[in-house]
């Protein structure tokens, strides 16, 4: 069990709302994107002492980045009760794509059968403002700039001179991670073979509307939310690399439109590459990395904001038992392993898209279309579909039922005589046995003070993306991120295992 420091005792949200001048906290999370407000949302949830440390000011965002959030992202939101924050603010739409085929998702078994188009600066926001209802510290203005470990914590440097004292340290500070540089983690992967501008201009003359694709790349000029030009143009050479201005982007639509269509007075200019890396270990002792920080890759396909949320929901609940002795330290090695390979598949088909996207030749097109017409079909648009929008997700716990390692489905369950959604059971972030069989057939009293037992009814299908209908199960044991641990019946083999390998060792008669 881990020794902690006293300050980093779990604490009450009253408590947290005073807690941003002191020096320790149990967890401090270097970044205040997405994955870290979500990470420091997990752990509020489970009443863990927890800081954000943020660069900025304030949750403003210069530029458009990430562009919407795919089915089980929505789902994990719908978990915790606030994705019609979300749902209020975007555009629902068929987000899903592989290589510029749309994957129409309408049809798999999810209340969540869509996308949602919405800006990164809009989900930072609603994030941002769930935080804070939570009470979660954040040291804005400032950035972690080293830290050293010991046997019992870190001590985490600031800018500024301050330091923090913690029990672990998770970098969520995108792919130039200072933490997992600092850690000495390897980021294994690919270079650059090709190199996007992004920016949101204006334009005197009409530009060229819509998606282009030629021998340089990949194009496409739109009409953002301030009704400036969204420009996303593929440049001639990766000579040119660091901070891009006007000029950059001017030659940039020369080389591919003859023209810069008067281009001037832009709100901001990026650029990205299809440069494909991830960190080799997730974890080096008191030190865990997510989101960008932990896999980086081409915007194609939207997943990168996705897989950084996903990451910090399947490492939350962990951190989070882990921090107040209810689990070994142990049971961090799982989030490596059972998050690792999710991006490792992120990344492998993120650069066969770009591999397919990346110049307009005959035999690339040829691919795209035989690709195309093979995702018009039923079942591989319906596999992709759910491999694109993280349905299909499953952590590998071993031989058994088709849901085992998966996403529970939101079922509509009948609890106590009345109808209620699965996924409202979660929203507190607490593991739950559903038991259908015999009301009080499954007893699992050692285990009560740290996870919910339903006894619901159920009379429908169950059915998985991209598995189909499955045979109904008697008892299902779900953990905190809606991933199943166990399937099993009134017999309750393999309970006692399951319970002590995710939740710790029975509490003492």
């Amino acid at each position: 069990m881990p020794v902690l420091l006293p300050s980093s005792r779990p604490r009450g949200r009253s408590e947290r709302a005073g807690a941003s001048c002191a020096s320790h906290h149990a967890v401090v999370i270097a970044g205040g994107g997405p994955t870290g407000l979500m990470l420091a949302a997990e752990l509020a949830l489970a009443d863990v002492d927890v800081a954000v440390v943020e660069r900025r000011t304030d949750q403003e965002l210069v530029g458009t980045r990430a562009g919407g959030l795919h089915a089980r992202t929505i789902e994990i939101l719908d978990q915790r009760g606030i994705a019609e924050r979300f749902l209020r603010e975007g555009q629902v739409t068929q987000l899903a794509g592989f290589a510029w085929t749309r994957l129409d998702i309408g049809d798999l078994p999810t209340r969540h059968a869509y996308g949602l188009a919405l800006r990164q600066r809009h989900i930072e926001r609603i994030l941002a403002d769930w935080v804070e209802e939570l009470a979660v510290p954040i040291h804005r203005n400032s950035e972690v700039t080293g830290f050293v470990q010991d046997a019992t914590g870190i001590d985490v440097a600031l800018s500024g001179g301050k330091t923090l004292r913690a029990s672990y340290l998770v970098g969520c500070d995108g792919g130039r991670s200072l933490v997992r540089k600092r850690a000495g983690i390897d980021f294994a992967g690919s270079d650059p073979t090709l190199s996007n501008l992004m920016a949101e201009v204006e334009m005197r003359d009409e530009p060229a509307w819509g998606l282009r694709h030629d021998a340089i790349g990949f194009h496409g000029l739109s009409k953002a939310e301030s009704g400036r030009v969204l420009v996303v143009v593929t440049e001639a050479t990766l000579d040119r690399t660091g901070e891009p201005g006007l000029r950059d982007l001017s030659d940039a639509l020369v080389a591919v439109y003859g023209t810069d269509f008067g281009v001037q007075n832009p709100a901001w200019i990026s650029r990205f590459t299809d440069a494909a890396r991830q960190a080799v270990s997730y974890r080096r002792e008191r030190v865990l990395l997510a989101g960008d920080a932990a896999h980086i890759h081409h915007s194609v396909g939207g997943q990168g904001l996705n897989t950084g949320v996903q990451d910090a929901v399947n490492l939350g609940w962990k951190l989070a038992q882990v921090v107040r002795g209810i689990s070994p330290d142990g049971l961090l090695d799982t989030y490596h392993t059972e998050r690792h390979p999710v991006a490792a598949r992120v990344l492998r088909n993120t650069m066969a898209q770009i591999a397919m996207l990346r110049r307009g030749e005959a035999g690339l097109k040829a691919a795209r279309d035989v690709v195309s017409d093979l995702l018009a079909m039923d079942e591989p648009r319906k596999r992709f579909g759910a491999m694109m929008s993280g349905l299909d997700i499953r952590y590998d716990l071993g031989e058994g039922h088709e849901l085992l390692g998966r996403r529970m489905p939101d079922l509509d369950l009948t609890v106590d005589g009345c109808p209620r959604k699965l996924f409202a059971l979660l929203h507190s972030a607490q593991a739950v046995l559903l038991n259908f069989g015999k009301p009080g057939s499954v007893n699992i009293a050692p285990w009560a003070d740290r996870i919910g037992t339903v006894d619901a009814g159920y009379n429908g299908a169950w059915e998985l993306p991209a598995i189909g209908q499955i045979t109904a199960p008697e008892a299902v044991l779900v953990r905190p991120d809606g991933h199943v641990a166990w399937v099993g019946d009134e017999s309750q083999r393999g309970l006692a295992d399951a319970l002590t390998t995710w939740f710790g060792p029975p509490a003492a008669a």
